[in-house]
């Protein structure tokens, strides 16, 4: 019988050269990144990783994240190794229609979250973690980075708040092969400068050869029995295993020749035949622990009384905690202004303090929901900007999570633009099978709130500061995708369509217009994306072929774009009048700065009345 050393050694050449036979049957890839971490995942694969690779989804896995993404070949090499995949399948890599992609994602069973932009694997394992600390899971995070991503400050985001929150589950390993894409990386072979950082925030770190495979055992080992996140710097050799590959540049990205290929398996010695690893068994096969639940009762505001949306997200959302023990809440230290605080005062333990790190916020959730929780992440909607990147991988990632954006717009008022989001309709928008809601009223803020926690994908949620007028009674209900005709006649000149604040601006342009004898049709598109087609084609047919769309917004990705896609196309589209934000704004009172803006009540009514004359409003066409 092997002994443990040489399964290690067997092993680790078996991923290396898999690694290398995938890269050159596709004629490209990262052979070189995948073969410096080979003995570091010979070890976890045979002898640490508890997984169930028949039940990939099962509570009590490990979970692995491949941080470094680019060495997929890596990964899929370990899934052929623990029978997961067959040889047939491992040669498809990056090819159309192959479930190996260039990148790991969850088109893969046993991949969690798609990586490959980098500093985004470590933060989800922190959601993981937080959702196997809630859920009193036995499982370990293991997370593979790269030293090129140790640049990454999200990677510095998840080590402060997994040494803040003590997530001992969490083990990274960082492979510090010292080559980048480009060449040699900031610290190369120096393995004190990322071990220093990790300890500051209250991590165990060792460094150690991550070629040698009994270091390597002794290292996991301690790593499970510590009480604090341990982050493990192992110098490796980047091509390791390989003399014409070793610690030599030019090789970032590049896959082998035939010829080249065929001089690297017989130095590697590649074994012959498939080998084959039995991984651990999960710790324990129980049911995960979750909260308890009761009925789903909505919040009720009388028609007229002025409620802010972000004020009914929080009351929504501490009904749906009441009602789904799956329903958790995290928040970027401003609950106090999104209001997701009064989730917190009703259930504290299903509650996450983030703290102001917005990329974490959101890998964060793309994490918990990995583990079947329903995350709800709330900050104010400019903040989301800087988690972008984030929030496009969670798409990638195929997340069910709802983000919510507070304080969007001018009518926030004096805190000036650095606080106005003015460009998330057009960035949640764009984001593959995303929806993106903007309510005009509390009641329906509140029943769209409900609506997130089932609906698949990245689902946003766009919230005004301010109070406005209650519009809808508890009894009226709003479908993601429909509308709400406010105000109709069969004179209407034109249909204004708006959501948000510019509802209430279109409201007050129709008691204007009225007494002067123009009568206008009034919409409350509310479902920015999916947007009710049907009823703007009505409003186009039905109205002269004259739209006025206002949001709080700039012209660019937002309401008005929405609009004008329904007609994409046509041979003879409406005339659309846009009215957005289109100048830089300063401070002043939300009157002032709609007004300011060009999208008051004065300004849309200004706008029908050019159409009643036969004109069109900015932006027509």
């Amino acid at each position: 019988m092997a002994s443990t050393s040489d399964r290690w050694r067997a092993l680790a050449t078996r991923l290396r050269a898999d690694s290398i036979r995938a890269t050159t049957a596709a004629g490209s890839g990262h052979p070189t990144s995948s073969m410096s971490a080979a003995d570091l995942m010979a070890v976890l694969l045979s002898d640490h990783l508890h997984y169930d690779w028949k039940a990939p989804h099962g509570p009590d896995n490990d979970r692995l994240v491949f941080s470094k993404g680019h060495a997929a070949p890596l990964l899929y090499a370990m899934f052929k190794a623990a029978g997961a995949i067959a040889d047939e399948e491992l040669l498809t890599l990056r090819k159309r229609g192959s479930r190996l992609e260039g990148h790991p994602t969850p088109g893969l069973p046993w991949v969690d979250v798609a990586t490959g932009s980098l500093g985004q694997g470590i933060p989800a394992a922190v959601g993981m973690a937080l959702a196997a600390r809630l859920l009193d899971l036995d499982l370990r995070c293991w997370v593979l980075l790269g030293d090129s991503e140790m640049a990454e400050g999200s990677v510095y985001e998840a080590f402060e708040l997994a040494g803040f929150y003590r997530l001992s589950s969490i083990i990274a390993i960082v492979d510090m092969n010292r080559l980048g894409q480009r060449g040699p990386t900031m610290a190369q072979w120096d393995g004190e400068p990322y071990a220093a950082r990790a300890r500051a925030f209250g991590w165990n770190a060792q460094i150690l050869d991550g070629h040698d495979r009994e270091a390597i055992h002794r290292a996991y080992q301690e790593a499970e029995a510590s009480s604090r996140p341990t982050c493990l710097v192992a110098r490796t050799r980047k091509g390791a295993g390989v003399s014409f590959l070793e610690d030599k540049e030019g090789w970032h990205g590049k896959a082998l020749s035939a010829d080249e290929a065929k001089r690297a398996l017989a130095e590697l010695g590649d074994p012959a035949g498939d080998l084959v690893v039995e991984t651990r068994r999960p710790r324990q096969a129980s049911a995960p622990r979750t909260p308890s639940a009761g009925a789903f009762t909505p919040p009720r505001y009388e028609v007229g009384t002025k409620v802010a949306t972000r004020e009914a997200f929080g009351d929504a959302l501490r009904a749906l905690g009441a009602a789904r023990g799956d329903v958790v809440v995290l928040d970027g230290e401003v609950s106090n202004s999104t209001f997701s605080e009064r989730f917190l005062k009703a259930d504290a333990a299903r509650f996450f303090e983030i703290y102001i790190a917005e990329q974490q916020l959101v890998s964060a959730a793309v994490g918990m929901q990995v583990l079947g929780l329903r995350p709800f992440a709330a900050t104010f909607a400019a903040f989301f900007s800087r988690a972008y990147d984030q929030v496009r991988m969670a798409a990638i990632s195929r997340a069910h999570l709802g983000l919510v954006g507070s304080h969007a717009g001018v009518s926030i008022g004096e805190d000036g633009p650095s606080q106005m989001a003015l460009e998330d309709l057009a960035m949640m928008r764009a984001v593959h099978g995303s929806t993106v809601l903007y309510p005009s009223c509390a009641t329906t803020a509140a029943e769209l709130t409900r609506q997130m926690a089932s609906r698949d994908g990245i689902t946003y949620l766009r919230t005004t500061r301010e109070k406005t007028p209650v519009l809808y009674g508890s009894e009226e209900r709003f479908a993601i995708g429909g509308s709400k005709v406010l105000r109709q006649s069969p004179r209407d000149v034109a249909a204004v369509l708006a959501a948000g604040v510019t509802l209430h601006e279109a409201l007050r342009a129709h008691a204007l217009l009225e007494g002067e004898g123009l009568a206008v049709r009034v919409v409350d598109l509310y479902s920015v994306k999916p947007i009710d087609a049907v009823t703007v084609e009505a409003c186009a047919r039905e109205c002269g072929g004259q739209l006025v769309v206002v949001e709080d917004h700039w012209p660019q990705g937002g309401l008005g774009d929405a609009v004008c896609e329904v007609f994409a196309g046509r041979p003879s589209p409406p005339s659309v009048a846009r009215l957005g934000v289109r100048d830089m704004p300063g401070s002043g009172t939300p009157a002032q700065l709609l007004d300011a803006a060009g999208i008051s009540a004065e300004h849309i009514a200004a706008a029908v009345r050019r159409i009643g004359r036969g004109g069109t409003g900015p932006g027509g066409g």
